[in-house]
């Protein structure tokens, strides 16, 4: 899809500042609060980022199942222990009441002659002699084999933690990698409507968030999944009866949380969601904070902030609120399965079906198997929440890019400009320029005026390719930009725009970007045409000195004179200047009109200006109107013809002859 499918307002600007992010659509794309995610689908692609971990994943599911089949034993063979015990206990007590040399076996045939069935069925059970006591050697040798097996199942346990922490990590790298990649293919129309707090949110907040979900519940989910089918094979294996009664919690956790999932999906989508519109407010405000304090709008701001902030404690406190619900639902389930499990394991020990030590480990056990289903239900809330952003990182990487670029090549570009019946829109049933003809020759300047919104800066942003046309061609020296990368037209063109940026670096790192092999004296006789070697030596560090992000440490005018040193600096073939003097006071601009007059010498120029005596020596000026070129010449032919451009001229001159009225008087 080509740029120009993606459409947005001509003169799209932010409510409090600077800061771009006011186009249609209000949010950009905001996720999906309003319906339930596809959870489904978004929770298998973010799997599907993991298979290059594969090798990775299959050793941590090794190193696991090793670690979760030592940890499942160690309950039997304690209950063992316990028989040991029991044994011990039961023999030197029964040796007391019979004649010594008494077999096991007699001791029991006398108590089914007395009648006592259930304590002879229980004893047939234990390997015990009567008489004898506690075998504490026997415990010992099985207490050290299940110390042994417990520290086997931590250093598996510890590698398998090791190799899924480094395969999350990388599955992350690559997924911010790959978001990065996606910005730079992004048309600058997607920038426009998408307010930059939103967007940051989702390369930053999102990211962290799905990162933060997979080293959580990536270990956890896998040794919960290990540990069910592991405790469930010990279940069995001791007895069938009652672990067929321990799996009647399976089907109701599973209601449970399928129930509750459903509903707290709704609402973390809706909760990163707010959390995107919120971070695009306060974003959007601190940018433009001087003119908040200025047009004295700290209230609305804070109101504005105020809802945005509610919405966001809405959506979190009910989605926190509602998938929390799930953990004492299972707390409660798992325990009515303990009560259960003792209950008929107790009688089962009565009736002498089983040992003492057996359900003693079964008890363990089905701690152990709720553990997991608790463990999977609890982090419920997260996996939702952590799906939820993916989803929102997943629709910026599934946005539309701009269209692939082109293998042809300009060669050694002497400035010849054709705009070619150009017609363009930003949105379908808005035209902009419509049938658009010029030829701009090698070497001209071209000045653009015209009022507010009459396509000046749309004209050069196509010529940039920040934009497609919707039909026609812009040719350089004959050959059409839409069969050339935008890199190699960009390249050749340097521009000086009306909103000054400037880096967070030293002065000379800002200079030196138009041109990063530039030369030290290159530099320098690029900062001296410019008039920043004038100002910049009254600073203590010099060239040396560090901007910070804002720029704040430099006046306005500072920064302008900076960025046109570094168009200087690009030495490129064209030059666009849109409204590049308008930040330097008067005596200033007269100095950077004449070393931009020189810079221009050879150079096809394009200059967008509002103050029409600017641009009196420009070989061309253009009038514009609703996108149309109404009228084009010379300053003195177009005076002549006393049309739009006389108009314009005079009210300029009006203007500023009653300025100069009211200072008088």
């Amino acid at each position: 899809m080509s740029e120009k499918t993606t459409p947005v307002k001509a003169n799209a600007r932010p409510k409090y500042g600077p800061a771009r992010g006011g186009g249609p659509g209000g949010h950009g794309m905001g996720g999906s609060g309003e319906k339930a995610a596809n959870f489904g689908v978004s929770l298998k692609r973010l799997i599907g980022h993991l298979r290059p971990q594969r090798v990775a994943l299959i050793i941590a599911i090794a190193m696991g199942t090793l670690s979760v089949a030592l940890g499942v034993v160690g309950p039997k063979i304690l209950g063992r222990a316990t028989d040991l015990i029991l044994a011990g206990v039961m023999g030197r007590q029964l040796g007391k009441e019979v004649p010594a040399g008494t077999t096991k076996e007699q001791l029991i045939d006398g108590l089914v002659a007395r009648g006592q069935t259930d304590l002879a069925d229980m004893l047939r059970r234990l390997d015990f002699t009567p008489g004898q006591g506690i075998d504490f050697g026997a415990i010992g040798q099985v207490l050290l084999l299940v110390l042994g097996l417990y520290l086997a199942s931590f250093a598996f346990s510890y590698i398998q933690g090791w190799v899924l922490n480094d395969a999350v990590q990388r599955t992350v790298f690559t997924m911010r990698q790959e978001v990065s990649g996606k910005l730079d293919r992004l048309p600058l129309s997607y920038f426009d409507k998408q307010a930059r707090g939103e967007v940051l949110s989702r390369v930053t907040n999102d990211i962290d968030n799905v990162s933060q979900t997979l080293q959580q519940t990536m270990s956890q989910l896998l040794n919960a999944l290990l540990m069910l089918i592991g405790v469930l094979a010990m279940m069995f294996w001791i007895s069938p009866t009652l672990a067929l009664v321990a799996l009647v919690s399976v089907p109701v956790a599973m209601v449970v949380t399928g129930l509750i999932g459903k509903r707290s999906q709704k609402l973390f989508a809706q909760n990163w969601k707010s959390t995107g519109e919120l971070n695009a407010e306060i974003e959007e405000a601190y940018t433009g904070h001087s003119l908040v304090k200025v047009f004295g709008r700290q209230r609305e701001v804070e109101e504005q902030f105020a809802i945005r902030n509610q919405e966001l404690y809405k959506a979190g406190f009910g989605a926190q609120f509602i998938s929390g619900i799930i953990m004492p639902i299972m707390f409660l389930v798992g325990n009515l399965n303990y009560v259960v499990i003792a209950v008929i394991g107790g009688l089962r020990v009565a009736s002498g079906t089983m040992n003492i030590g057996d359900v003693q480990a079964f008890i363990q056990y089905s701690r152990q198997f709720t553990q997991p289903l608790t463990q999977v239900a609890s982090m419920a809330n997260l996996l939702q929440s952590g799906v939820a952003s993916a989803e929102r990182v997943f629709e910026l990487l599934d946005a539309a890019e701009m269209t692939p670029e082109p293998t042809g090549h300009l060669g050694d570009v002497k400035g010849r400009i054709d705009f070619d019946h150009v017609e363009f829109s930003y949105t379908p049933d808005q035209p902009l320029i419509e049938n658009l003809n010029l030829r701009v020759q090698p070497g001209q300047t071209v000045a653009i005026v015209g009022p507010t919104g009459a396509g000046k800066t749309t004209l050069v942003n196509l010529l940039m390719r920040f934009y497609d046309l919707n039909s026609g061609r812009i040719l350089i020296d004959g050959t059409d930009i839409a069969t050339v990368s935008r890199s190699e037209v960009r390249s050749n063109i340097g521009m000086v725009l009306q909103d000054t940026w400037l880096f967070g670096g030293t002065i000379r790192d800002n200079i030196a970007y138009g041109r990063l092999g530039a030369t030290e004296d290159e530099l320098l006789e690029a900062a001296r045409a410019t008039f920043v070697d004038r100002f910049v030596h009254s600073l203590p560090e010099g060239y040396e000195t560090v901007i910070d992000e804002e720029g704040s440490n430099v006046s306005a005018g500072e920064k302008q004179l900076i960025t046109i040193a570094r168009a200087f600096l690009a030495d490129p073939s064209i030059l666009i200047l849109d409204e590049a003097t308008s930040s330097v006071d008067t005596r200033t601009e007269l100095l950077v009109q004449q070393a931009m007059s020189a810079l221009r010498s050879g150079r096809t120029s394009f200059v967008i200006a509002h103050r029409l005596s600017t641009i009196r020596d420009a070989d061309l000026i253009l009038v514009m109107e609703h996108g149309s070129i109404v009228e084009q010449g010379t300053h003195h032919e177009l005076l002549e013809k006393k049309g739009p451009y006389y108009d314009l001229y005079q009210s300029q001159f009006a203007a500023a002859m009653d300025e100069l009225d009211e200072q008088a008087s």
